[in-house]
């Protein structure tokens, strides 16, 4: 059986950088799938997440935020705005631009993800001894180094 130490060696070995995009990635799906049931699809939810956090916003912002081309993006602000959790309004700068924001349906939706999510991984950080919750924020300081590199 291998034992803790040996995954760290075995990581450290070369297959560090796999380890972490892989257990990262995994922790971020698992977080994405804590929704309220018949929720919205994944992306659709993210924007209305972002648009409430975040407030009005053009397409091209929703698109450069999304990584995706704005024709991909459109899709989703319609499947929000046709459910009513967004709506269209002029930009007050510039009549020819069109923002999108949350209905106060969608404000409750993106509050209620947030609140669901924020909830799971808290109780699973609480579950873990004091010793391995140290390990994670040392860990997660390190992530933070390395992100802002």
């Amino acid at each position: 059986m291998e034992t803790e130490a040996n995954g760290v060696d075995d990581a450290l070995d070369g297959g560090l950088g796999g380890q972490v995009r892989s257990t990262v990635g995994r922790l971020y799906r698992r977080f994405r799938s804590e929704r309220p049931e018949g929720s919205l699809g994944d992306t659709a939810l993210d924007v209305l997440i972002w648009l409430h956090k975040h407030g009005p916003q053009t397409l091209t912002e929703l698109s450069e935020y999304g990584q995706v081309a704005p024709a991909s993006m459109s899709q989703s602000v319609n499947r929000l705005t046709s459910a009513g959790y967004a709506i269209r309004t002029p930009d007050p700068k510039d009549r020819r631009k069109v923002l999108f924001r949350t209905t106060p349906e969608g404000d409750d939706i993106a509050a209620t993800t947030r609140t669901q999510r924020h909830a799971w991984l808290d109780a699973q950080l609480r579950a873990l001894n004091a010793e391995d919750q140290h390990a994670i924020a040392h860990a997660c300081a390190l992530l933070s180094t390395i992100a802002d590199s």
